[in-house]
Formats: C-alpha cells, structure tokens, sequence
C-alpha cells in the first residue's frame, strides 16, 4: 500500500438539477478569468484603458477555444474517425482534448482582429497578457486531473497520482502527475516573465515570446514523461518536435525584435493619456489663472492701503503741526 499519493476525484462533474458542472470546463473559466484580470493591471501600468484587454478578449478566447480543439482532432482524428468512433464526439470539448498550440496560434489571430479594430499594436497588447496566459494555463491544467488524463509513466514517488478509472483503456494504479508538472512550470513561467518585463522592459512583443520559449522547454521534458497515445516522429512524440520548433522560433524572435526595434512602446493605445493631460492642463491654467488674480488682488489692496495712508498723512498733517506748536507756546506760557 502507498503510503502517501494525489488521489483522482471520484468523477468530474456534478449535476445541479439537470444542469451538469464539470470540473474541467470551470479549470477553463476560472483560468480565462485569471488571465484578463491581470492582462488588464498589466495593460493599464503600460498607458492603456481600464476594459481593452476584456474587450480584445472577447475576439481571442472564441477563436483560442476552437484552435485548441481544433489540434486536438486533427493531431488525435483516430479518436473521432477511426472505426467504432462516433465523429460528433470531436465537438464534445468538455471530455478533454484543447491543444496548447492550436489555441494560441488561433487564438493570437482572434485577438489580433480585436486589437486591429481598436487601432492598438498586437505586439504591446501579446506583452501584456503574457504571463496571465501562463497561469491560465497552470488553472487549466487541473481539468486534465478531473478527467483521470495526461498522466506519466508509472511511479512510487509520494506525490504520485492514483488513476483509478478503467475508461478509455486506462489501467488504474499509480502515475507520475504531468498535469501537476506542467500547472508548476506554467507558475513559473508566468512569474519569469513579470521579473524579466520588470528588470529589462521588454516590449514589441518580446516578453510574450519568453513566455512561449519558457514554456516550451518545460513542455518538452513533460512531454517525454507521457505515456497516453500520441503519433511519434523519428523516436520523439509530434508536441516534442512542436515544443522544439516553436522555441527556436520565439528565441530568434527576441534576437531579430531587440536588434531592429529596442526598449518598449512609448504608446500603447491611441488616447489613452489625453483625458488625464487635458485635466492636468485646465488645472494647472485655473491655478495660474487664480494665482493672477490673487497677485493682482494683492496689488489693488496695497495701492489702495497706501492711498488711505496718503490721505490720512495730508488731512492729519496739518493739524498735528499746528496742535505742536499751540502746545509749544502753552509749555511756554506755563
């Protein structure tokens, strides 16, 4: 007997009445959620509205959705089209099966239409929600351990992960948790590339492609540790090669984009700082339109204190003079 080991849910979704709740699809939700609200802090400390990444999202999320479907069947068609499948299965997306890649090659494309009609470069806006991607990608990741799914190959580790589903060709016992690796590495990920935004203000759409470098080297390792069925390429699993050939793209990216365009977007979205700069500078000419007035104030009540004293000194003048001189000849008399 094990003495310590991650146990599998006793079943991945739970009925409301006739409504089914699946774990799977609320890791989705929950990690979509996560990734908006931090792309739009991010957004916003670079110059951006408050509600553009919300609103750009809601092109990326659809078209991410249907990407990593998508993938998923066409990487995997023998689960959905071979003999003895049902093919309606393959837009059953709460089963499992969303494939990384597809969702973020498509999903970029759906966000890239929403950037483009708001008029906002897709490189700043991809640099922005970089490391909230990431861990949406930890969240999602869990959905996989609802679904008894993408485990490793077998172990007795402590933190080892009991499957005891025999669906699908599953043997129960015990398996290395890749679905726990890779929601670890993804918190890594996204962590890197908030230090490194940080210590090196990375921009036209390098801090996203760290992201996607990151991950891929951590992709790979966990990859190789599967044992689900998978189409395989002179020895290695087709995501090995994927992971491979899209890290050195991301890392030729960063070289080429730091050579021709350094630093980062001085503008993120066309306006954004117009309203603020506008109030700025009504405040600042009401103040120096009061402090003029003030100054000017000032000066009439000076002129007309030293027209009073002037005054008095000419009416009083006379009289203090001859008061003097009538007390003068008095002291005298006396």
């Amino acid at each position: 007997m094990e003495l310590a080991y991650i146990p599998s849910p006793s079943r991945g979704v739970l009925y409301l009445g006739p409504i089914p709740l699946r774990g799977y699809a609320f890791c989705i939700i929950i990690g979509v959620f996560v990734a908006v609200w931090l792309g739009n802090k991010r957004w916003i400390a670079r110059g951006g509205r408050a509600g553009t990444v919300a609103d750009i999202a809601v092109w990326a999320v659809p078209f991410g959705l249907v990407g990593g479907r998508l993938y998923h069947v066409i990487t995997d068609y023998e689960l959905y089209f071979s003999d003895g499948r049902d093919w309606v299965d393959a837009f059953k997306v709460w089963q499992g099966g969303l494939g990384i890649w597809g969702a973020i090659a498509l999903g970029a494309l759906g966000a890239w239409i929403g950037a483009r009609r708001r008029g906002i470069p897709m490189p700043a806006y991809a640099d922005a929600v970089a490391p909230g991607i990431a861990f949406a990608q930890a969240i999602g990741r869990w959905g996989n351990w609802f679904n008894q799914e993408l485990y490793g190959r077998p172990t007795h580790v402590p933190w080892a992960l009991h499957i005891t589903s025999s669906a699908e060709g599953r043997v129960p016992g015990y398996y290395h948790p890749t679905f726990l690796y890779e929601s670890l590495w993804c918190v890594g990920v996204g962590l890197l590339v908030i230090w490194a935004d940080r210590r090196f203000r990375m921009g036209h759409g390098r801090a996203f492609a760290l992201y996607v470098a990151a991950y891929c080297v951590g992709r790979g390792w966990i990859e190789y540790m599967r044992v689900d069925d998978a189409h395989h390429i002179l020895g290695l699993r087709l995501n090995d090669w994927t992971a491979l050939i899209v890290f050195l793209l991301a890392v030729a990216y960063i070289w080429v984009s730091a050579k021709k365009r350094p630093g980062r977007e001085a503008e993120v979205e066309p306006g954004a700082g117009d309203g603020t700069a506008a109030a700025d500078a009504g405040g600042a000419e009401g103040t120096e339109s009061g402090g003029s007035g003030s100054a000017t104030g000032a000066a009439d009540e000076k002129a007309g204190d030293a027209g009073d004293r002037d005054t008095e000194d000419s009416d009083s003048g006379p009289r203090d003079e001859a008061g003097v001189k009538d007390g003068a000849g008095s002291a005298k008399q006396g």
